[in-house]
């Protein structure tokens, strides 16, 4: 395969704590848990202490913030790369209320707050808090059954200036057409990110699960990127990455045979029916 690039999704990761426990399918095998623990750190599970950062940690944003000003560029910042903002926690409200000062002061900087427990998002806010137009609010939806239980809740917040959706790991086929318009309160999910899994244990991602997505967002006019293959790869797509002992994963459907090939992300590339989608919402202060 070809050297594949891509519109970079995020600027800047930020986070404000390192620790989280799993609470979805989508979790079973946690980059973040698997980086934490390489790094020798032990702060995954209900029982496990979060790991915290001192002001110097704190102030980067700060600086993003001024170099996007002076710059006139804005910039994302995926926030909690190796946390959820929103998970319920005591020693954690402290931590977080930081964090929701620090966003109000980067007015230059568009946060990315993607969560596992988007229903529990308004509990966790200061009463009356409203989210400034500098944040971008999303949920993981791994399967149509967490599509059910977590949209609704997302599209329930009006302020913030993106609702959006990471599919990754993508892990059975989604119909979004509801969610892809206006609802009662005038508000859609904006833009879609989906991907396969990658990592030890990673389960395949059937190529219509993510091309389905595809169709369903361009038919809306919403946004789409699609992020990763992951571990797995559409055997056409695998090239020279190939070998005797590749393993292969032989879907069969409607009389149709479809081979996914065990190549590892770096190899697997990230394009989808022919081209890269690096679809961002039309905002015109993003950049």
């Amino acid at each position: 395969m070809g050297k594949e690039t891509a519109i970079e999704w995020t600027h800047h990761t930020f986070n404000p704590w390192w620790g989280c426990v799993k609470v979805s399918a989508a979790c079973d095998h946690c980059y973040a848990e698997t980086w934490a623990k390489r790094l020798g750190e032990d702060v995954w599970g209900a029982k496990s202490e979060r790991r915290f950062f001192g002001d110097a940690h704190w102030k980067e944003p700060l600086k993003w913030n001024i170099e996007a000003k002076t710059q006139g560029i804005r910039r994302r910042v995926f926030c909690a790369s190796m946390a959820d903002v929103f998970e319920n926690r005591k020693d954690l409200i402290p931590h977080r209320l930081r964090l929701l000062d620090l966003i109000d002061n980067t007015p230059h900087l568009d946060w990315l707050l993607l969560t596992k427990r988007i229903h529990m998002v308004r509990k966790q806010l200061p009463k009356g808090y409203q989210f400034p137009a500098n944040v971008w609010l999303g949920a993981t939806v791994e399967n149509q059954a967490a599509a059910g239980k977590r949209i609704k809740h997302l599209l329930e917040f009006t302020t913030p200036s993106v609702r959006f959706l990471s599919c990754e790991p993508l892990l059975g086929p989604l119909d979004l057409r509801t969610f892809l318009e206006p609802g009662s309160l005038g508000t859609q999910v904006d833009w879609v990110i989906a991907g396969g899994e990658s990592g030890p244990g990673s389960r395949p991602m059937e190529p219509q699960w993510p091309d389905g997505l595809r169709k369903q967002c361009n038919a809306a006019g919403v946004a789409f990127h699609f992020k990763q293959w992951g571990h797995w790869a559409p055997i056409e797509q695998a090239g020279d990455a190939l070998t005797r002992k590749t393993l292969i994963h032989v879907i069969r459907r409607d009389g149709a045979e479809v081979k996914l090939a065990a190549v590892g992300k770096g190899k697997a590339g990230r394009s989808l029916g022919g081209r890269l989608w690096d679809q961002f919402p039309n905002l015109g202060n993003t950049a």
